[in-house]
């Protein structure tokens, strides 16, 4: 009767899970899978094979597309890396008990708006006309009002601050965990703060990092209003073409195909991080 209990208990616990899993995850992915590999022969027909994926391939302009976004994706991972490390370790090693909610509270801050509104604000301070570039003018600085957006700068700068958050998070989670006597013994040992950092703080952060990491790019890779808005038309982002198949083309096969290849490419730049790092998911999401 208990044994039963505990089942029946386990299976309503694990129901509203595994429904959000396959009816929103594995069940639109599927049909995404299946609507991409249609090709249009007539009206109304359909035939089935790889045509659309090999229309891709032949086509330099999306091949080139997804490379840049993957690269530009890379990059804001790596300074959101870099902007966040010191962060996350100052909030979960150095501030004072008292202060870790306010500071956490600050790096939050900024999601309490969506993504629309944050990207809004950047177009205000760095359009022509915006508080910048008068200001910069107002104080003699430069000559006449300057053009800040629509360049491969301002959509970086807009994507780190959208998602550095999400870097920020799982290395406070990570740190929080680390023994301050690894550290005064790395130190006692005649350690520098360099070693010390390279060979104790580093090593423990890694399933923090790798975890970060693998968020961050994701969300990168997957944005479409950061790029679009400070970027512009020349922003070359691979979900605007998955928009632009969508919605502008209606050619639902060839979208599904752009999403199908987006999916993949993201997946295989995720294994290829963890095969470098030698990081598994198995010890980034359960870190003993």
């Amino acid at each position: 009767m208990g044994r039963s209990a505990d089942r029946l208990s386990l299976a309503l616990l694990f129901t509203p899970f595994a429904l959000w899993i396959g009816l929103l995850i594995v069940l639109p992915q599927l049909g995404i899978g299946y609507v991409s590999l249609r090709e249009k022969v007539g009206v109304n027909e359909f035939t089935f094979g790889f045509g659309n994926y090999a229309a891709f391939f032949e086509e330099p302009i999306y091949r080139n597309t997804l490379l840049r976004t993957a690269w530009i994706s890379v990059l804001v991972t790596t300074l959101a890396l870099l902007m966040g490390f010191p962060v996350a370790y100052y909030i979960a090693k150095i501030a004072k008990e008292r202060s870790r909610a306010g500071l956490f509270l600050m790096c939050l801050i900024p999601l309490w708006v969506s993504d629309l509104v944050r990207a809004y604000g950047w177009i205000l301070l760095l359009r022509e006309t915006g508080v910048i570039s008068t200001t910069l003018v107002s104080l003699g600085i430069i000559s006449g009002p300057i053009e800040m957006l629509y360049n491969d700068v301002t959509v970086i700068i807009g994507l780190v601050y959208t998602v550095i958050l999400f870097m920020i998070v799982p290395l406070v989670s990570t740190l929080q965990g680390m023994d301050g006597a690894l550290l005064e013994a790395g130190y006692n040992l005649g350690g520098s703060r360099l070693t010390v950092f390279r060979r104790i703080i580093v090593p423990y952060a890694m399933p923090g990092i790798v975890a970060g990491c693998i968020i961050t790019f994701m969300l990168t890779a997957g944005s479409y209003l950061t790029p679009i808005l400070l970027g512009g038309k020349n922003s070359s982002w691979f979900t605007e073409q998955i928009y632009t198949q969508f919605v502008t083309r209606y050619n639902w096969e060839m979208g599904s195909t752009f999403g199908v290849l987006l999916l993949i490419f993201t997946s295989l730049v995720v294994w290829l991080g963890l095969r470098l790092t030698g990081q598994s998911l198995a010890t980034t999401v359960a870190k003993e």
